[in-house]
C-alpha cells in the first residue's frame, strides 16, 4: 500500500503542473497548522499538569533512523519525545514514513514515541519464512527490551493492529495499554476486505488508490496526509516479496490460523479500539467483534471517517487517544 501511495502522490502531483503544486502545499501547511493549534490546546486541556514538550513536524521527519540489535535480528527505528514510551506500529507494506508528521509530533509532546519498521523493511532484518503476525509482535518484542522500554503503551493501525494485539497477548508484561485503530480481530471470525476495496487498493488510477484510505469527504485530509509523508528525506518502502509475505501472515490472521489471534481474551491491558464508519478495508463489524473480544474494551468510530481515519479526524482522534493514554 505504501508503494502504490507514493506512486499515486507521485503522479497526481506530476500531473498538476509546477503552479497547482505550490498552490496544494499552501494549502496543505495551512491545514496542518490548524490541526497543529487544534490539537495542542485539546491535549494540553487534557494534561494541564504536565506542560508539552515543544515537539514540529520538522523535528520528526529530520529524526535519525538508528539500529537496535536486537535478539530477533537488527530493527530500525527512531524516537521521537520525552516522557512515557509509546510504540507505533505500522500496516501492510509500510515504512516508518507512512506516520504523518504531524501526527507524531503531536504524540510525542507528552511521549517518547518509537517508530520502527516491521521485518524486512528498511534496515530491520527478515525473518525466517513463513511470516507470521505471532513473529512479527516477537521482533515488536526484542526491540522493547533492547531499548529498555519496560511497560509501554502500543498504539498499531492496520496490520500493526493485528502485530498490537499480539504483543499482548504472547508478551503481557511489555504492554501497559493498546490502541488498536482500523484493525481486525484474530478470532476467524472478522469480515474479509470487501472485493471493490481490495481491487481498488491495486489499482493504477492514483485516486482509487487513496479513495480506499480516505472517502471522498475527505479531500483535503487526504492531501495533506499525502504532503505530509512525501516531506520525509529519503522516502522508501517494503519490496515486493515482503508485501507478500504480509499479505499472507494477515490472512492466515484473519482466517483464525495464527494462535495468538485466537486468545485475545487473554488481554488484561486497557484497550481503545477506533475506526472510522466507512472504512472500505475494514468493515465496522470486525471492529464491534474485536471490541468485544477484548475484555473492557472500548470501542470509538468516527462518522464518514476511512480507514486512515487517524489521519482524517486527527484533531478529534489525538486529544481521544491522548486522554486514554493517561
Amino acid at each position: 500500500m505504501t508503494r502504490r501511495l507514493r506512486r499515486a502522490a507521485a503522479s497526481a502531483l506530476a500531473l498538476a503542473g509546477v503552479g497547482a503544486l505550490l498552490a496544494g502545499c499552501s494549502s496543505a501547511t495551512t491545514a496542518t497548522t490548524s490541526t497543529t493549534s487544534s490539537v495542542e490546546t485539546a491535549t494540553s486541556v487534557a494534561t494541564a499538569s504536565s506542560p508539552p514538550a515543544v515537539v514540529r513536524p520538522l523535528d520528526v521527519i529530520n529524526a535519525p533512523t538508528r539500529i537496535a540489535r536486537t535478539a530477533a535480528g537488527p530493527v530500525g527505528y527512531r524516537e521521537i519525545g520525552a516522557g512515557s514510551p509509546l510504540l507505533l506500529v505500522t500496516g501492510l507494506s509500510a515504512s516508518m514514513d507512512d506516520w504523518q508528521p504531524i501526527f507524531v509530533a503531536t504524540l510525542a509532546a507528552h511521549h517518547t514515541v518509537v517508530v520502527f519498521d516491521n521485518a524486512g523493511v528498511g534496515q530491520t532484518a527478515a525473518l525466517p519464512s513463513p511470516l507470521t503476525i505471532t513473529e512479527m509482535a516477537n521482533q515488536a518484542s526484542a526491540l522493547i527490551t533492547t531499548l529498555g522500554l519496560g511497560r509501554t503503551a502500543v498504539l498499531g493501525w492496520s496490520m500493526g493492529g493485528m502485530i498490537a494485539q499480539a504483543l499482548a497477548v504472547l508478551h503481557p508484561d511489555q504492554v501497559s495499554k493498546l490502541i488498536l485503530a482500523a484493525t481486525q480481530p484474530g478470532t476467524g471470525t472478522a469480515l474479509p476486505v470487501p472485493a471493490a476495496a481490495a481491487a481498488a487498493i491495486v489499482s493504477q488510477n492514483p485516486a482509487t488508490v487513496l479513495s480506499v484510505l480516505f472517502p471522498p469527504s475527505a479531500a483535503a485530509a487526504s492531501q495533506a496526509y499525502v504532503v505530509g509523508i512525501l516531506r520525509y528525506p529519503g522516502f522508501y518502502q517494503a519490496p515486493a516479496a515482503v508485501v507478500a509475505d504480509q499479505a499472507v501472515a494477515v490472512q492466515q490472521w484473519l482466517a483464525g490460523q495464527d494462535p495468538a489471534g485466537r486468545k485475545l481474551g487473554d488481554i488484561r491491558v486497557p484497550t481503545l479500539v477506533a475506526d472510522g464508519t466507512v472504512d472500505a478495508l475494514d468493515p465496522v463489524a470486525n471492529d464491534r467483534q474485536l471490541a468485544a473480544a477484548v475484555p473492557g474494551a472500548r470501542l470509538l468510530l468516527y462518522p464518514e471517517a476511512g480507514h486512515a481515519f487517524l489521519f482524517q479526524d486527527l484533531t478529534s482522534f489525538l486529544p481521544a487517544a491522548e486522554r486514554f493514554l493517561g
